[in-house]
């Protein structure tokens, strides 16, 4: 079935996570609709939504976004750009965090301990511990053009994102005003069974997504938000020393 653009900015705001699970719902225009966006249904605002939010250089997305397979949360804080630059950093199911940079031809990666055991799952005790001691708290670098590395890359750049969301036909109901951390916003709903996601979109200035808020089938909540629209990613090689990966491997 193909999503409307509602859904497809859902499934773009998981996307950074390598998530999916948004599905459109039934198209509910106001009949007199009144205020921003005078005349639009919810369809027609979520499609401008979208092309704006497509537009975009760079963006920052920050939240937690619903693991449907292991029905738990994951959080993210990515700041990227159709450069293929990215900073931030990912917390899986609250077990750790991973602090993620791409600039240049690199990928770099730092984990916790908590993190690098929670993936250890499944390990001998002594190879996980020599993980642990090798890595945690450590810088490690890996090239873009590694096998391991592609799929980190790809959620660095904006364009691979959002690449797979189609303009137009959006099926969504046109909500109230409110607003997003100051910023004047317009709601647009869609459902899909017991599954429901609302986005925020800025009424001032280019029609931006500005949040997302939805459960998901697995019960979790989702909350991520879209900010610093068009600003530089603070995306540089880290400093100190760093454990070339793909040496280690070789």
């Amino acid at each position: 079935m193909r999503r409307t653009a509602l859904a497809a900015l859902c499934l773009a705001a998981a996307a950074t996570a390598g998530l999916t699970g948004c599905l459109p719902g039934q198209d509910k225009a106001d009949s007199k609709p009144k205020g921003p966006f005078a005349g639009l249904s919810g369809g027609q605002i979520a499609d401008r939504a979208l092309k704006a939010t497509r537009g975009a250089s760079s963006l920052r997305m920050k939240g937690d976004v619903a693991d449907d397979e292991t029905h738990s949360t994951i959080t993210i804080d990515m700041a990227l750009n159709k450069k293929g630059e990215c900073a931030g950093t990912m917390s899986m199911h609250g077990q750790g965090r991973a602090d993620l940079i791409r600039t240049g031809d690199a990928v770099y990666m730092k984990y916790d301990e908590a993190f690098l055991r929670a993936q250890s799952k499944g390990e001998s005790k002594a190879d996980t511990d020599a993980a642990v001691a090798m890595l945690a708290g450590k810088w490690t670098k890996m090239s873009v053009k590694g096998q391991d590395a592609k799929d980190i890359a790809s959620f660095c750049d904006l364009d691979s994102v959002l690449g797979g969301v189609d303009d137009g036909n959006s099926d969504a109901t046109r909500g109230k005003t409110s607003t997003v951390d100051g910023t004047p916003a317009i709601t647009v709903r869609e459902k899909d069974g017991k599954d429901t996601y609302t986005a925020y979109v800025a009424t001032k200035g280019k029609p931006y997504l500005l949040q997302v808020d939805g459960i998901s089938g697995a019960k979790e909540p989702q909350h991520i938000t879209f900010t610093d629209y068009e600003r530089p990613v603070p995306a540089k090689k880290p400093a100190g020393k760093i454990i070339d990966l793909d040496a280690l491997g070789g």
